[in-house]
């Protein structure tokens, strides 16, 4: 039995199947609370623009929902965790297994099993749905709810110079020659960096050479006055090649996507040192899943009469949210070239695994 890695299958599937029950109980418990606390929150900017309902409301709530799964589905796993071996080990089916020949991997192995199909799907997950959701959501935010944008690959809140003017767009679409801004605003500015003229309006094309601006609204600063002119031509400098790296937002570019952007940054001579280190955390977050049987093992042995289980799910509980902590802080210091970007995005992972690793052997086997 001790070379065996799984138990039997019958007990194998015991274990996956409430193990997975639970994830699923815990994920839709955090996702519908946290949800109903940030409609409590946006719905009032949603309900402000002109023409929206209750449709626009379940709209953000869709959008929101795939967001709040990504982010919050190692938490479950965690948590489902802690609540699997808590159950298990008050029923005495621990000591049954122990008794029956099972080291402490052999009784995590179905869990940790589980938890790698959790992360599997979840990569899956975040790829074909989240990173879409993201884009969507992020352009109606920029345009204030005003309307879903309909087309693909929209990108939100751009900011472009050209020598001390600045062109700024709530959201654009298309590629290449194609693409279309919306609520674009151009700052004609002096050497000094001081405003002299502000140009807005609703929507801007390539112009080849320039951005053609329609029915603009011109606000001269220094007399105060402003003026409609029928088309305006700004940014002569900035081509549709700028704004594709420009306006590169990793989380809404899946994986192989945004590989494609960060080879187009390099050939550009561009720093693509944040955006490496987003590209290898959609592996690294995902797979974060897997960890948490790992880290909350240590509720799962120990006799339930000795008082002290309640004392070895809280240290569960602690290591799993301080592989979080450690994760966003080598985030952070990864985004600003702190650490390399392949060490920001997998050194809390092998840390994390080699310390509960050495918790589960010191303390079981």
């Amino acid at each position: 039995m001790q070379l065996d890695f799984f138990p039997s299958k019958t007990l194998t599937l015991y274990l996956a199947k409430i193990f997975i029950v639970r994830i699923l109980a815990v994920l839709v418990m955090l996702v519908l609370v946290l949800l109903m606390l940030d409609l409590l929150s946006t719905s009032g900017d949603i309900l402000a623009a002109p023409g929206n309902g209750q449709a626009e409301i379940l709209t953000y709530a869709q959008l929101r929902v795939p967001q709040l799964i990504a982010r919050f589905m190692p938490y479950s796993v965690l948590l489902a965790t802690i609540i699997s071996l808590i159950t298990l080990n008050q029923n005495s089916e621990v000591v049954a297994m122990k008794a029956a020949g099972l080291s402490a991997h052999q009784v995590l192995a179905p869990l940790l099993l589980t938890a790698g199909l959790v992360s599997a799907a979840s990569f899956a997950f975040n790829e074909s749905v989240v990173t879409r959701a993201t884009a969507t959501l992020k352009a109606w935010e920029a345009n204030e709810y005003g309307a879903v944008p309909e087309e693909s690959d929209v990108r939100a809140n751009i900011y472009l110079t050209d020598g001390e003017d600045i062109l700024q767009a709530a959201n654009l679409t298309g590629s290449g020659d194609s693409i279309v801004m919306r609520d674009v605003t151009w700052f004609d500015r002096t050497a000094t960096g001081r405003i002299v003229r502000q140009s807005r309006a609703k929507r801007a094309v390539y112009a080849s050479p320039g951005w053609q601006m329609d029915n603009v609204t011109v606000f001269n600063v220094e007399a105060a006055s402003a003026e409609q002119v029928p088309s305006l031509i700004v940014a002569q400098d900035i081509t549709p090649a700028q704004i594709e790296l420009e306006s590169i937002d990793p989380d809404t570019q899946s994986f192989f996507a945004l590989s494609r952007s960060i080879d187009a940054y390099e050939a550009a001579g561009r720093r693509t040192a944040e955006l490496r280190v987003k590209w290898w955390h959609k592996l690294s977050g995902p797979l974060s899943a897997f960890l948490m049987p790992l880290l909350g093992a240590v509720a799962a042995f120990g006799l339930a009469r000795s008082g002290q289980l309640f004392v070895r799910a809280i240290i569960g509980m602690g290591l799993g949210f301080a592989y979080f902590v450690v994760d966003n802080a080598a985030l952070a210091m990864g985004s600003f070239g702190g650490y390399p970007p392949f060490l920001a995005a997998w050194a809390p992972f092998f840390l994390f695994l080699l310390v509960g690793e050495t918790v589960l052997i010191r303390t079981e086997e």
